[in-house]
């Protein structure tokens, strides 16, 4: 646990907004002894106050993070994808590098904050790299060089040495020494730690009256330095093979911050810089991080003075060194983009998003894409038609498999998805591809047929036979009318195939009556990938239910979820016409079902038997033509009753 850069920004840009240096100005008496008088900043003051305000700080945010583990809201550790966390860890070592490429070189940057911040520091670096201190450069360059190749032996030859080697240590004792027996500071100026503050301060309630101002700003602190701890945490729970408990950092954090807070800490979240030296030294247990704060509270109340004259570009270089392996996961994006595109894509936009808007908007900006992805992938999901294999119960799609065939006169559609209000659209689109045709298009056009086939029955014109329609002698088939509509070329995405009327099944003269021809008598959903149902959804299948049977094809459901069933019977889906023993536990039940139904029932297009019960009726038949479902099909289905009456 420790300080992190954009945590130490967001507390940073709180205090300089709640304590600025105009709330400190003093007047000052002129040097010279006149009356003229001048302003100064109570420097003292203004520091005491910034002090207060960040432990204040500190304070909530722990009480936040305790609140938020207490009510179970690490559930959002989920929502941290590998490709995420990759990028937002590997953008977060980026912005530590920036931090402490300045210190190596000894060059003095404004601190920024926000969007482009890493940009404009590095923009800065390189304008002022004429002024680097070539004392701290070579120091820091000797001291990443000799640490990586250490690590490097360390690594491997881990078999051969129990204890890896603690060049950190050995670097830190010796620079060290270097710069105070050569005295680097006078000669060539040398920035080095100086003085270090001994003991503690005494602990000091926060002042609760600056909650109010500082709710907002605390909450989002909050939420990401967890998510910066829980971010390097997994990279580390990857490679070590533990899980983490998001509920437990919270509360672990909430805890630390509520106890440093009294005493005047800085808000704690993942020392990234801390962490990589401590792995890559070997430490992996609490036992590590008890040895290493009992060093720091030694160096605190008694050795600080030693460590003053270590130039502070061998602790940046340290730090740097110890950044190889965040930097290392560059390289799982190549091998992201073979696996999984998405997830290639999920890495490479939360990691450059973060840099360039920083880590908080940028792990933000990373965590929408990502949920946009599933979204996207939920709205837009495979589907196809399914075939069966010869002699197995087994069905895959049939564009993928050769040797599938499809039931005759069946057809087989899986939506690997739930289905719900953003993706219903897809499911009537995948249909009308399935199938081949729009079925509430085919409806009407049929409409259409049957009032020109009535009109000519009603004139003696045709006559109903059970081979088709026969011409009386002696009529002209210029009586009849044409079908053409301008709007039937566009019915359809998919070409609708249709069948003339014809005088007889067996004469080549046909009749201008074009009834579009549905080659199918079933349509078979496969619903096991489908695991709720939202009620636009549950409205919509019904809908298409209904039109299908308006055109005599039935429709059945396969391989449905348990909760499915008590889900649409809440949602009063099912009727008369919807009934439960249209769905069936496997499509291959389905099939066997429907096979066993047409061996007693003759396969003629019904299109006929109402052709000749409209021959029959002594009232003629009004017809309703409708392109939206839904309210209409009411009105539909009556008049196909009063045709069968």
């Amino acid at each position: 646990m420790g300080p992190f850069p954009v945590v130490s920004l967001m507390v940073g840009s709180v205090v300089l907004s709640m304590a600025p240096d105009e709330h400190f100005l003093i007047e000052s008496i002129n040097s010279t002894g006149t009356n003229a008088t001048g302003t100064l900043i109570d420097t003292e003051s203004r520091d005491a106050q910034r002090v207060l305000i960040a432990s204040t700080l500190t304070f909530l945010v722990g009480i936040l993070q305790v609140i938020f583990g207490v009510l179970q809201i690490g559930f959002i550790v989920r929502y941290l994808a590998d490709p995420l966390v990759g990028g937002f860890t590997t953008a977060a070592a980026f912005q530590v590098l920036v931090s402490q490429l300045k210190i190596v070189l000894n060059i003095s940057t404004k601190n920024y904050n926000g969007v482009l911040s890493i940009i404009y520091t590095l923009i800065e670096t390189f304008e002022k790299i004429g002024t680097t201190n070539i004392a701290d450069l070579i120091a820091g360059l000797l001291t990443i060089f000799v640490c990586m190749v250490v690590k490097e032996l360390n690594d491997r030859f881990k078999h051969k040495i129990p204890i890896p080697i603690p060049i950190e240590v050995i670097v830190t004792i010796v620079a060290t020494g270097i710069s105070y027996a050569a005295d680097l500071e006078k000669k060539y100026n040398a920035g080095i730690v100086k003085s270090i503050p001994r003991g503690f301060l005494p602990p000091e309630p926060p002042k609760v009256s600056l909650f109010s101002q500082m709710i907002a700003a605390s909450f989002s602190i909050a939420i990401v330095a967890y998510a910066i701890a829980v971010s390097v945490g997994k990279v580390y729970a990857t490679k070590y093979d533990y899980a983490i408990d998001g509920n437990q950092e919270f509360i672990a954090f909430g805890i630390s911050n509520i106890f440093s807070g009294a005493f005047s800490c800085f808000v704690a979240t993942t020392a990234l810089s801390r962490t990589a030296v401590q792995e890559s030294t070997g430490g992996k247990t609490q036992v590590a991080g008890i040895i290493s704060a009992g060093i720091v509270l030694i160096s605190i109340v008694a050795l600080g003075k030693l460590l003053e004259p270590l130039q502070k570009s061998v602790l940046a270089a340290v730090v740097i060194a110890n950044l190889k392996g965040m930097f290392m996961q560059v390289f799982d994006v190549p091998r992201l983009w073979r696996q999984n595109k998405v997830d290639a894509m999920i890495w490479v936009f939360t990691c450059i998003a973060s840099i360039v808007l920083g880590l908080d908007l940028g792990l933000l900006a990373g965590l929408l894409f990502g949920l946009l992805t599933v979204v996207l992938r939920v709205q837009f999901p495979s589907w196809g038609g399914f075939g069966n294999i010869p002699g197995t119960d087994i069905y895959k799609k049939v564009k993928d498999y050769k040797n599938v065939i499809e039931p005759e006169g069946v057809k087989i559609l899986k939506f690997a998805s739930p289905i719900f209000y953003a993706n219903i659209d897809g499911l009537k689109s995948s249909l009308k591809s399935t199938v081949g045709f729009d079925a509430v298009k085919v409806y009407n056009k049929r409409l259409k047929a049957l009032r020109k086939i009535q009109k000519l029955i009603k004139k003696g014109k045709l006559k109903a036979t059970k081979n088709g329609i026969i011409s009386e002698p002696g009529i002209n088939n210029e009586a009849f009318e044409t079908d053409e509509d301008p709007e039937d070329n566009q019915d359809l995405q998919v070409p609708t195939k249709e069948v003339e009327i014809q005088v007889d099944w067996n004469s080549e003269l046909p009749v201008k009556v074009n009834i579009p021809k549905v080659p199918i008598h079933s349509l078979i959903l496969d619903f096991g990938a489908v695991t709720f149902l939202d009620i636009v959804a549950v409205r919509s299948i019904k809908t298409i239910i209904k039109e299908f049977e308006r055109i005599d094809v039935r429709v059945y459901f396969a391989s449905y979820q348990d909760n499915l069933i008590s889900q649409l019977e809440r949602s009063a889906f099912f009727d008369d016409t919807v009934r439960k023993d249209m769905f069936f536990l496997t499509v291959h039940d389905a099939v066997l079902y429907i096979r066993n139904q047409m061996t007693y029932s003759d396969n003629k297009d019904p299109i006929f038997e109402k052709i000749a019960l409209m021959q029959e009726s002594k009232e003629p038949i009004e017809f309703t033509e409708t392109s939206r479902p839904g309210d209409e099909l009411d009105v539909q289905e009556e008049a196909m009753r009063r045709l069968a009456s």
